[in-house]
């Protein structure tokens, strides 16, 4: 949760570069960069999921995965039956 207490603007220098220091609490974070008009930039942390690790974060998907770990928690594998397993993905029978 973000603190709702806003500190004071400061004065930055682009350097010859390009670029700005946020300070070293923003170190290795990704932000979003949104130019609004010329010379205002909104400057936001973000959390970028790749493309293909996106449906992981739908919520139908999110629930069955939470429900599908407090299963393989509440019931350990013991690999009793570990050949009958091996057999079925090998071989498809049942």
């Amino acid at each position: 949760m973000q603190s709702s207490t806003q500190t004071p603007p400061s004065v930055k220098v682009i350097g010859g570069n390009g670029q700005i220091s946020l300070g070293k609490q923003y170190a290795g974070r990704q932000v979003l960069v949104e130019e609004q008009e010329a010379g205002v930039w909104l400057i936001r942390t973000a959390t970028v999921i790749p493309d293909n690790e996106r449906w992981v974060h739908e919520p139908g998907v999110a629930q069955r995965l939470a429900s599908a770990i407090a299963f393989a928690q509440a019931h350990p594998a013991d690999g009793a039956n570990l050949d009958e397993i091996l057999d079925v993905l090998s071989n498809g029978k049942r």
